[in-house]
């Protein structure tokens, strides 16, 4: 199980920059959550979704997870590993960097390390936060993928 931090409320977010975050729980990248992908996006290219074509052709003899879902990971890895106390929005604002460092075998496993590298208050009682985040592959040196994510937390009303 992951060992979750969890900070008392939006405005300490700020006290949480360049602390690591993590590790997440390793999830299993399966062929069914491939296809499950490829069906919610119509992004059927073979080498993701065909395994004997992808054993026989790819270069990686094995088919691939879409770059798209692993970074469609990031939420639910991150609450995993991070928890704001007094139930705030949290609003995805974007993505500033994103880079795909190794391709996801059909097989492995993935979990993500991140941290908060800015927060600053916004009008209101919110705050922005840019995580920086890496989501590894288990025993493969290059991370899957590397981002830094901008998230606004809006707390409730009290």
């Amino acid at each position: 199980m992951a060992d979750q931090t969890v900070i008392p409320s939006v405005a300490a977010v700020k006290d949480f920059v360049r602390k690591p975050l993590g590790p997440s729980d390793w999830v299993e990248i399966t062929q069914d959550r491939v296809d499950r992908f490829a069906d919610a996006t119509d992004d059927h290219q073979w080498i993701h979704v065909d395994p004997e074509r992808a054993q026989r052709e790819s270069p990686f003899g094995a088919p691939v997870a879409h770059g798209y879902l692993t970074l469609s990971l990031a939420p639910a890895l991150l609450a995993q590993i991070l928890r704001v106390e007094g139930d705030p929005t949290v609003l995805n604002t974007g993505i500033s960097r994103m880079k795909l460092s190794a391709p996801v075998l059909v097989g492995s496993r993935v979990r993500m390390h991140a941290e908060v590298a800015q927060a600053r208050e916004m009008p209101g009682g919110g705050l922005r936060a840019i995580f920086d985040f890496k989501i590894e592959i288990e025993e493969v040196e290059k991370p899957a993928l590397t981002a830094s994510v901008s998230l606004v937390y809006v707390p409730e009303p009290s």
